[in-house]
């Protein structure tokens, strides 16, 4: 599949190469935008919002036609846990997952530079973490893997054992749904 001009607003290193993975040609421009979850805002909105805002921030200075924002977050018992901001965060984040199922939603948006025209998605995924004993997740928090992680840690990385079942997309887990992100393409450039 080849787009014309097509911008991935993220520093994502792994939606970086879930769009190499795919085939679709593009360039990267890091969104800078605060990702604070505004009062009483549901999961699902809040990815959408960010989504939508990342990529319209990277529009505003940067060349291109589809501008690409995306947003994940995991969610236990209706809270989003974000990025952990410490080991100790992460820490806990982990012991809370441990043994129980959560969900994951990203949100994504394509941004036509051309018709002004915004198409956004969430996408969610059950995930069921195995119970994980202490040892294993300091373990894990001492590989330096969670620090930049929404929930603390990355299904294709070394968290990887910790993942007992997930129903729907596995690459939403890794950060960006894929196929739906490619029907959304397929829809955006059939516009004039």
């Amino acid at each position: 599949m080849k787009h014309g001009a097509i911008v991935l607003a993220s520093a994502s290193p792994r939606r970086t190469e879930l769009m190499a993975l795919a085939g679709i040609e593009f360039t990267v421009v890091a969104a800078d935008i605060c990702e604070d979850a505004l009062p009483g805002e549901k999961p699902s909105a809040h990815v959408i919002r960010l989504s939508r805002e990342k990529a319209d921030a990277v529009a505003h200075k940067t060349a291109g036609r589809f501008f690409i924002g995306a947003d994940t977050v995991v969610v236990l018992d209706d809270t989003i846990m974000g990025k952990p901001v410490d080991d100790a965060d992460a820490f806990r984040m982990l012991t809370a997952l441990s043994g129980r199922n959560h969900e994951v939603i990203t949100g994504f948006t394509v941004f036509d530079a051309v018709s002004g025209i915004h198409l956004s998605r969430s996408v969610h995924t059950d995930v069921t973490f195995r119970t994980v004993g202490e040892k294993e997740i300091r373990d894990y928090i001492a590989s330096g893997c969670p620090r930049d992680k929404a929930g603390a840690y990355a299904i294709q990385g070394g968290a990887v054992h910790f993942v007992r079942s997930i129903s729907g997309s596995y690459t939403n887990v890794v950060g960006l749904p894929m196929a739906e992100l490619y029907e959304v393409l397929q829809t955006v450039e059939a516009l004039p």
